[in-house]
């Protein structure tokens, strides 16, 4: 990856932390997005420090992205893309993110898809992750979480 890809990438991903952080502060009730406040604050000031430092030639250039690298991502960034401009609000925070969560895992897992335990571990990592989430958000850090179908 040239200097300018490189100035590229962390351009448009801070232009996204903007929007973020923009949207985060202007959302009501307030009360609710404190916790993506904080969250996108810290991600706007990573993401300006990567393209202050890319635009200075302080960051180190790698080789860029092979195509076989894009083929190993391609499945999250599907998944990934249906869970933000679909499932979220179609099937709800809660239920959107076990699916999501569970098909990611099961992409990405090297496990055999033939072996009977490989499901039975997929399924619970995925119940133990979705009640971690839970108990952060709803219980430890009392914040909003989106409503939908299915909670």
């Amino acid at each position: 990856m040239n200097i300018f890809q490189h100035r590229l990438a962390s351009g448009f991903v801070a232009s996204i932390a903007i929007i973020v952080c923009y949207i985060s502060f202007t959302r009501q009730p307030s009360d609710a997005y404190l916790f993506p406040r904080v969250i996108s604050v810290f991600f706007l000031t990573l993401a300006l420090w990567t393209f202050v430092k890319a635009l200075m030639g302080l960051s180190k250039v790698g080789n860029g992205l092979s195509a076989y690298m894009f083929k190993n991502m391609l499945p999250g960034v599907l998944i990934s893309s249906v869970y933000l401009f679909f499932a979220a609000k179609f099937f709800g925070f809660y239920s959107a993110t076990t699916i999501a969560f569970f098909l990611l895992l099961t992409a990405y897992d090297p496990a055999s898809y033939s072996n009977i335990n490989s499901w039975v571990k997929r399924i619970i990592i995925t119940a133990c992750f979705i009640a971690i989430m839970y108990t952060l958000f709803a219980k430890i850090l009392v914040v909003y979480t989106p409503r939908g179908m299915f909670i």
